[in-house]
C-alpha cells in the first residue's frame, strides 16, 4: 500500500472509528487530567497522613480530616471515578462530570483570579461534554451502581471525618475511627440509640446535615439501582401479557433472511399484523418497531409467545433448509390446525422438505425458472399454474 492509499484509508475509516470510541475516551482522559490537577498539591499530605494513621494517632487523624474536608480533593476524586462512567457512555456520569467540571472551573478562577492549568482543563472538559452530549445516552445498571457506590462512599467519608473533626462537641467525645464510623451509620440510618449526643451547636448542625444527606442519598440509590430492575421486570411482564392477548389472526415469520424481511415489508404494507421469530446471535434486519421475538422456533414456549396457535399462517423462511424443516415439525406438533409455509433455498432439498408435509412450499428459484420458461415460450400463466408451483403436491 502506498502512502497516498494509506492516507485515503484513514480518511475513509478514521471518522467512523472516532465517532464510535473517541468522544467518550477524550472526555474520560480530560476528567482524569482535571481531577489529578485538582488533587496534585495535596498528594504529599495525603500520603503522610495515611502513613501515620495506623496507630489512630489524634494528630494524624485531624490532619487527614483537614485534608479530606477540602473541596478540591473530594471534587478531584469524583472526577477520576466518573471517568469510568464516561467510558461506559453513561448519562448519569455525564451529568455529574459536567457539574463537577463547571464547579472546578469556577473555584479555580475564584481562588486564583487568573487562568491556570486546572481552569483550562476544566473548561476543555465542559466543552467536550457539551459538544458530544448526544454520545452519552446509556442508562445501564453498571453506571448507576457506580454512582450509587460513589455517593455512599463520599457520604461515609464526610460523616466519619466530620465527626472526628467535631469530636469534642459530643458526649462522650469521639476520638477514634471505629466510634466515628459507628456514630455515622447510626445517624444516617436515623436509628438514634442516644448513647452519643451532640452538645455544641456545630455538632448538632453537622448531625442534622448527616441525617438529611443520608436520607437523600439512600433514597436516590434505591431509585437508581432497584427501579430499573423492578421497572424492567414489570414492563416485560405487562408487555408479554398484552402481546399474548393481541397476537391473534396474525402471520408469523420464522427467520431473518432477505426473503423473510421482504415478505415482512409487503405484509406491513397491506396493514396486517406480523410477528417475527428470529434466531439469537445473528444481526437483525428488522427495525425496532417490528414485533420481534428472539429465540429457538422449535421450542414450545417461543411458539406460544408468538401466538402461533391463533395465527393465520406460519412461514419458515430461514437460510437453512434443515432448520425450516425442523420448524415445520415443531409448529405442526404444537398447533396442528395452523397453516405452514416452508421456504426452500436449494431446489435439491425440495423432496426432503416435502416429507415433513408443509401446507405450502415456496422455492423462489424453481418458481422463477418455471415462470421465465413459460414467458419465453408464450405459455399461459394463470392462478392455477402458480398454485401448482407453490403447493407441496406437484
Amino acid at each position: 500500500m502506498t502512502l497516498r492509499e494509506a492516507f485515503a484509508a484513514v480518511r475513509r475509516h478514521g471518522r467512523p472509528v472516532w465517532l464510535e470510541r473517541g468522544p467518550q475516551l477524550l472526555a474520560a482522559l480530560l476528567a482524569v487530567l482535571c481531577g489529578t490537577l485538582q488533587m496534585r498539591p495535596r498528594f504529599p499530605l495525603l500520603l503522610a497522613a495515611l502513613h501515620d494513621l495506623s496507630g489512630y494517632d489524634g494528630a494524624s487523624i485531624q490532619r487527614l480530616s483537614d485534608l479530606a474536608a477540602l473541596p478540591r480533593m473530594l471534587i478531584g476524586m469524583g472526577l477520576v471515578v466518573m471517568a469510568v462512567g464516561l467510558l461506559l457512555r453513561a448519562r448519569v456520569a455525564w451529568v455529574i462530570t459536567l457539574l463537577l467540571g463547571v464547579l472546578v472551573a469556577g473555584l479555580s478562577w475564584w481562588f486564583s483570579r487568573a487562568s491556570d492549568p486546572v481552569f483550562w482543563s476544566a473548561l476543555a472538559l465542559v466543552a467536550v461534554l457539551i459538544y458530544y452530549a448526544g454520545r452519552f445516552d446509556r442508562s445501564n445498571l453498571a453506571a448507576s451502581s457506580l454512582f450509587a457506590l460513589l455517593s455512599i462512599g463520599a457520604l461515609l467519608l464526610y460523616g466519619v471525618l466530620g465527626t472526628l473533626w467535631l469530636g469534642a462537641g459530643y458526649a462522650p467525645a469521639i476520638r477514634d475511627l471505629p466510634t466515628a464510623f459507628y456514630y455515622t451509620i447510626e445517624t444516617m440510618s436515623t436509628v438514634g440509640y442516644g448513647d452519643i449526643l451532640p452538645r455544641t451547636v456545630e455538632a448538632r448542625m453537622f448531625t442534622v446535615s448527616m441525617i438529611v444527606l443520608g436520607i437523600t442519598v439512600f433514597a436516590t440509590t434505591l431509585s437508581i439501582v432497584l427501579a430499573p430492575l423492578l421497572g424492567g421486570s414489570i414492563r416485560r411482564a405487562l408487555e408479554g401479557r398484552m402481546q399474548r392477548k393481541t397476537r391473534k389472526g396474525h402471520f408469523v415469520i420464522i427467520g431473518s433472511s432477505s426473503l423473510a424481511y421482504t415478505l415482512w415489508k409487503d405484509l406491513q404494507a397491506h396493514g396486517v399484523a406480523v410477528t417475527v421469530i428470529e434466531p439469537p446471535g445473528k444481526p437483525s434486519p428488522y427495525p425496532p418497531e417490528a414485533d420481534l421475538i428472539t429465540g429457538d422456533a422449535s421450542r414450545n414456549e417461543v411458539l406460544e409467545q408468538a401466538g402461533v396457535q391463533q395465527a393465520r399462517a406460519v412461514m419458515m423462511l430461514r437460510d437453512d433448509d434443515a432448520e425450516n424443516a425442523f420448524a415445520v415439525l415443531a409448529v405442526k406438533e404444537f398447533a396442528p390446525g395452523v397453516k405452514t409455509i416452508a421456504g426452500v433455498n436449494d431446489v435439491r432439498h425440495l423432496a426432503k422438505i416435502r416429507r415433513v408435509q408443509p401446507d405450502m412450499l415456496f422455492a423462489p428459484q424453481l418458481l422463477g425458472s418455471d415462470l421465465l420458461v413459460r414467458t419465453l415460450f408464450d405459455e399461459p400463466i394463470d392462478k392455477e399454474t402458480v398454485s401448482k408451483l407453490l403447493f407441496a403436491q406437484s
